[in-house]
């Protein structure tokens, strides 16, 4: 079993499931389509669930089950998941490598997080074969059970306070409470002065201080960004200088995750950067005719918009440079923004909605205060002597 892409004659792309014969898997095939065109989902989401459901079905292979009676063992994958390396768990393995040993003192081969976010793809297979009649209904129940919502933040219940039910996975590991890896503002800093364009520190000011993910860059539009004061001439009633992410099917490959269309607000060190990059752009003629706001200036196809992958590359090449220790990742720019935003005071419904988190506990991991803040928040409380000489 092993996933792989499938271009349509559309040149839209999702990824399926393909076993030993090389025949599409049918219960996965039909899941991975929904889930790309049924619910417009990314084709990057696509390709993680097809390697996780590939994991689940060639477990149930070597095993000896049927996918369904895979899902009845479900516990019995989470440990194969947990203990089984890579050698034992790629496809064609066989032999000594496929053997997997699990007990005290043998490390696990993936995390909690990853773990679950296997197992959250495999049951999204399951519920979407028993709706269309692929599997029998009992499946679903020993995947998940009902629970009330007490467990949830409050910011994700319902506004009326009364209790509300929902459906709970029955497996799944906890995953430790580690802080968010994010980019420090002196990395971030480094990365700037270092910078060899006023592209490409555009490029860092807009994932540091407006929380973009790469694929939301590179897919941005001229038209999508708004520098006035007033933009209604533009049809847009957005006040002040701001951009609109906008999903769409772009030919650099670039995909905004989120269906839903958001806007994003900038201050005026990006607007200053805006300018800067459209003065260095102008001087090179084949950019112009391109409506993609980053395009490439220096090398490649001169004026063919960036791909996604050249920022993650853009961003190892200005950390060395930068003496960095441990590149910077493109994410860990979005996490500075989002830690910075909460540390400045804003509650978790503003940074939702400003980093196009479709479920607001998405965004609680950047509600954990900076430490400088939870030091500053000691040292200002007033002694026990203070504290009796201002009482009296």
């Amino acid at each position: 079993m092993r996933a792989f892409p499938v271009r349509l004659p559309s040149g839209q792309r999702y990824w399926t499931v393909l076993n030993e014969d090389l025949q599409v898997v049918a219960v996965a095939d039909g899941f991975l389509r929904h889930h790309r065109f049924g619910r417009d989902g990314a084709e990057s989401t696509t390709k993680a669930y097809a390697h996780a459901i590939a994991l689940f079905l060639r477990w149930c292979a070597r095993t000896g089950r049927s996918w369904p009676a895979g899902v009845e063992q479900f516990a019995l994958f989470m440990t194969w998941l947990a203990h089984a390396g890579s050698l034992a768990s790629r496809a064609g393995a066989a032999g000594d490598g496929a053997v997997v040993l699990a007990g005290p003192g043998v490390m696990p081969a993936r995390t909690p997080s990853r773990i679950n976010g296997v197992l959250t793809a495999v049951r999204g297979m399951v519920v979407h074969a028993v709706a269309a009649g692929q599997a029998p209904p009992g499946l679903v129940a020993l995947l998940y059970e009902v629970a009330d919502d007490r467990d949830l933040p409050e910011a994700a219940r319902g506004e009326d306070g009364r209790m509300a039910w929902r459906l709970r996975a029955r497996h799944r590991l906890r995953e430790p409470e580690t802080a968010v890896d994010r980019a420090s503002d002196a990395e971030i800093v480094a990365l700037l002065r270092v910078c060899r364009s006023a592209r490409d520190r555009l490029i860092v000011l807009l994932m540091a201080r407006a929380g973009l993910r790469r694929g939301e860059l590179c897919g941005l539009h001229r038209c999508d960004v708004h520098l006035l004061v007033d933009s209604r001439r533009l049809g847009c009633e957005v006040a002040r200088a701001h951009l609109h992410v906008v999903r769409r099917d772009n030919s650099n490959g670039a995909w905004a995750k989120s269906r839903r269309q958001r806007t994003v607000p900038l201050d005026s060190l990006v607007v200053q950067a805006f300018d800067t990059y459209q003065f260095e752009r102008m001087r090179v003629p084949r950019a112009g005719d391109s409506d993609f706001v980053f395009v490439n200036l220096f090398r490649g196809l001169i004026g063919a918009p960036m791909r996604p992958d050249a920022i993650g590359e853009l961003l190892a090449a200005a950390s060395r440079r930068a003496g960095l220790e441990v590149p910077i990742h493109p994410h860990q720019l979005r996490h500075a923004a989002g830690s910075n935003i909460a540390d400045a005071g804003a509650g978790i419904d503003v940074v939702a909605d400003l980093l196009g988190h479709t479920a607001v506990s998405s965004s609680r991991v950047y509600m954990h205060p900076d430490p400088s803040r939870l030091r500053a928040a000691v040292d200002a409380v007033p002694s026990p002597r203070e504290q009796a000489g201002a009482g009296r």
